[in-house]
């Protein structure tokens, strides 16, 4: 009988020693799968910019912003930089204002050799500095090096189709290369919402005219290709006060005479002040005292009822979706009055 009970407490211990091993090697079979699972996590995203599609790291360090089309949705998502062309930025940035933010200069004279010391994971290369995209690359060949620029030309076709698209998915890129894919899809939907509103409130027969204001010079933004106007009359279908053949993109305007946009009497006039978003110590002529004094405007149907919009005073310096939200939610609001 003592020894059938030895028995029975031999095979219970055996039983328990299996099942300890097997307990321990499931342990051993799980924990790399969890690990594996923890490494799996993504660390790099594929994003598609102007030249194809670059591997990026997720919430990269020593990030180099130069796309004056960026610096605005990267300050409200609290993102460091360690380089941006503080000479062609808005006075108000964040990114001005910080000493630990190294100054790269401005697209006419830029300091590369900054871009290279930073020691960057990640360069954003857009709009002023576009064309020094090669350069950069030779400079720093083990960071990501991403262009998000975008051609809104009539040589391009479709200006207002490629403003649209370019500053979406300008602002969808940045939220996948810093996680915050969210607020890309607010901002984007926002910004959807602003255009929406704007076609509504126009009636569709209004003659449009927009002008730039540099150096207290009157320039034409011309429809279509004209800066930051000039797609918008694509986008809403605007019925232009005026056309001139050989226009451009130029950040002065076109070179048409005063008289020339007076006699075409436009129902609105839409300002953009080029010189009051440059940081320079030359004197400025605002752009509303420009228009004032601009006897040969004052008896057309704009100014003499006070049809007039201004863009944001930053506007020449910070394209950006947030500035084209806060102008087309503007231009609304006015045509609906």
């Amino acid at each position: 009988m003592r020894k059938f009970r030895l028995t029975v407490i031999m095979a219970m211990f055996v039983l328990v020693l299996a099942a300890c091993s097997n307990t321990s090697n499931e342990s051993a079979k799980t924990e790399p799968k969890e690990k594996e699972k923890e490494t799996a996590e993504v660390t790099t995203v594929e994003i598609t910019d102007a030249h194809g599609t670059v591997t990026v790291p997720v919430n990269p360090k020593n990030v180099v912003a130069l796309d004056n089309r960026t610096f605005e949705t990267l300050a409200n998502w609290d993102i460091e930089l360690a380089a941006v062309p503080k000479g062609v930025m808005p006075a108000d940035s964040p990114y001005v204002a910080d000493e630990k933010v190294q100054d790269i200069g401005n697209h006419g004279e830029p300091k590369l050799e900054i871009i290279a010391a930073v020691n960057p994971e990640l360069v954003i290369v857009g709009q002023r500095f576009s064309s020094y995209y090669e350069d950069i690359k030779k400079l720093v060949p083990n960071a990501a090096v991403i262009d998000l620029s975008f051609d809104v030309s009539e040589e391009a076709g479709a200006p207002g189709e490629n403003l649209v698209n370019g500053l979406k998915g300008a602002t969808i890129s940045l939220g996948q290369i810093f996680d915050k894919n969210e607020e890309a899809k607010k901002l984007t939907a926002d910004f959807d919402q602003a255009i929406e509103n704007t076609k509504s409130a126009y009636n569709g027969k209004d003659k449009i005219m927009s002008i730039i204001v540099s150096g207290g010079d009157i320039g034409f933004s011309a429809p279509h290709s004209g800066r930051v106007w000039g797609p918008m009359y694509d986008i809403f279908g605007w019925k232009p006060a005026l056309e001139v053949n050989d226009s451009s993109s130029n950040h002065q305007g076109d070179e048409v005479s005063v008289e020339a946009i007076a006699q075409s009497n436009p129902d609105w006039l839409l300002v953009l002040d080029r010189d009051a978003s440059i940081n320079s110590t030359e004197e400025k002529v605002p752009a509303q005292d420009v228009v004032d004094n601009s006897p040969a405007l004052q008896n057309t149907k704009a100014v003499s009822e006070g049809k007039i919009i201004y863009a944001p005073n930053d506007t020449y310096t910070n394209e950006s979706l947030q500035t084209f939200i806060e102008i087309f939610e503007n231009i609304a609001k006015s045509l609906a009055k």
